[in-house]
């Protein structure tokens, strides 16, 4: 077959392929957005025609693009683009100057939606004392405010009043029999669909917050990932983008079948059996969602072994998965048996520990071509650990949100601290052959920079050098390994391995140019590595200022 004359050629590049038949290279060529030659400058040089554009690297450091296996784009670019934007790791009192100058630009009846606010601020702002402080600086405004995990809401009296919400719901928070306004997991649904009620974003919107979402991805290099829970509104958002052009990175869609905390109009099984209609070139609504647990910090992950004790809870709390054994095979069973595959939100032991449960059965019936993936997993159990490559589970982890930080912090108040300390066992899992593969969560993490969480999976430290000390570090890994996480290991779990990932012949012409090798500085600067340029199937999407 003859190569075809390339549209374009990079040379004299320090190129990191991903790629084990060819790791490191100095040039490739790239014809109809497909890299059709790896090697040394001088042989792609040689396949150059007369109407190749030439770019020489002049010796950056080029790798495949990066891939986000767990995020939620559309959320984090409607938030920049039409929410509030607390300050990270605000104090109660900078919440609510944060809400107060929001308000003051708003109509006397326009709801207040932001956040996040840190996990470890539930004590503060979980009392009547400072709901009325909410509501002030509000001036009697519907207020709602999602915190870090996006998983809980502290919500002002107005909003529990238009949402019919009360001390006597399941969820929510009293200060003596009173609401504060904390609404935990599925408490806070009614007034998410009471705000969205009031008037939710047009479908011009809609898909500007997806563009937005996008754009800010690839600044950061990513140009594959993940929506780890979607709506009919935001799959319709990303396949008119890509009809139009617009959708510069591949997608996945993960469609909610139990909805528990985004409030979403349609879950189950109008959307998951309709999601086909969405499909794109570059959008695969191929898996579908599912909340087994919620998360610690609330008592809401699934364990094994029982929290701390509690005033709440007493001294023998679990926690609960949100469908029982014989649901959760039911529902992988069905989405299997039309090709879906299936994302499992799992905080606890023992929800990682009824998924795979449940996939050995579904693997049994002969179901082996989809695709599983335990989404955070901060805690296994070791005899579970074998089990993920056994299986053909892969480990989505989120390096972002285990690292020392708020939310291990507050992980530290609920469960005793030689257990909370023993947070995804990332070297476990890989030396047991299973697939790890990173994900940012964001914007539940602040950022969707995959070089903090390489530098998270490396020195189990806070890249930010907030919070000391490391986490668990006998479960650090090399930067090789990190580097596959966060490319071929993603597209792999995806089920994009043969589309993107490495530079290698035939897949999409998607990668960086950075602004360093991180190879050759210390493990303790990964965090300053910084993406320069992004392109997706040939075509440049992203390139930094001059400074």
């Amino acid at each position: 077959m003859t190569q075809p004359t390339p549209d374009l050629i990079l040379t004299g590049g320090s190129v990191y392929t991903v790629d084990p038949a060819l790791p490191r290279a100095e040039a490739f060529a790239v014809a109809g957005g497909r890299v059709t030659a790896v090697g040394s400058t001088a042989d792609i040089a040689a396949i150059a025609g007369p109407e190749t554009v030439r770019r020489d690297l002049a010796g950056a450091f080029v790798m495949p693009g990066l891939v986000d296996v767990h995020n939620h784009h559309f959320l984090a670019g409607k938030e920049d683009l039409f929410e509030l934007q607390i300050p990270i790791g605000a104090t109660l009192d900078g919440i609510i100057e944060a809400v107060r100058t929001h308000a003051a630009n708003l109509p006397a009846d326009a709801w207040v939606v932001g956040g996040p606010w840190a996990s470890d601020r539930l004590g503060d702002v979980n009392t009547s004392a400072a709901l009325a402080r909410l509501d002030e600086a509000a001036d009697g405004r519907p207020v709602m405010l999602s915190d870090d995990s996006h998983h809980n809401r502290w919500v002002s009296s107005r909003a529990l009043e238009l949402a019919g919400v009360t001390a006597g719901t399941e969820g929510v928070l009293l200060d003596g029999e009173r609401p504060t306004g904390v609404l935990l997991e599925a408490a806070g649904v009614p007034v998410a669909q009471a705000q969205a009620a009031a008037g939710g974003l047009t479908p011009e919107q809609e898909r500007a917050a997806a563009r937005r979402g996008v754009e800010i991805l690839s600044a950061h290099g990513v140009t594959s990932f993940q929506d780890a829970g979607v709506s009919t509104q935001i799959l319709e958002a990303l396949r008119a983008l890509d009809v139009d052009g617009d959708l510069n990175a591949w997608v996945v869609s993960s469609m909610l079948i139990n909805d528990e905390i985004f409030g979403f109009d349609t879950v189950g099984e109008d959307l998951v059996f309709g999601g086909e209609q969405y499909r794109t070139e570059h959008h695969r609504p191929d898996f579908v969602k599912i909340f087994l647990d919620g998360v610690p910090p609330t008592r809401t992950g699934a364990f094994l072994e029982p929290y701390l004790p509690d005033d709440v809870h007493g001294a023998h709390h679990h926690g609960n998965t949100l469908l029982d054994p014989e649901e959760l095979v039911t529902w992988l069973r069905r989405v299997a048996q039309v090709g879906l595959s299936a994302k499992i939100h799992c905080t606890g032991d023992a929800s990682v520990h009824a998924v795979l449960n449940a996939v050995e059965v579904i693997r049994g019936e002969g179901f082996t071509d989809t695709r599983y993936q335990v989404a955070h997993g901060q805690f296994v159990h070791p005899d579970d650990v074998p089990r993920f490559a056994a299986l053909g589970v892969a480990a989505d982890i989120s390096p972002f949100i285990w690292v020392p930080g708020p939310i291990v912090e507050a992980i530290r108040e609920v469960l005793p601290r030689d257990r909370a300390d023993q947070m995804q066992p990332n070297r476990s899992l890989l030396d047991a052959g299973a697939v790890v593969a990173g994900g940012s969560d964001w914007p539940v993490s602040p950022s969707p920079n995959a070089w903090e969480g390489i530098h998270g999976l490396v020195t189990r430290e806070d890249p930010s050098g907030t919070y000391p000390g490391t986490l668990w570090p006998e479960q650090a890994i090399d930067l090789e390994e990190a580097i596959a996480a966060f490319t071929v290991n993603g597209a792999e779990a995806m089920g994009l391995g043969a589309e993107t990932g490495s530079l290698t012949v035939g897949k999409s012409a998607d990668f960086v140019v950075l602004n360093r090798d991180p190879f050759t500085h210390p493990m303790t600067e990964l965090v300053q590595t910084a993406v320069t340029e992004t392109w997706f199937a040939g075509r440049r999407v992203y390139a930094a200022e001059e400074a």
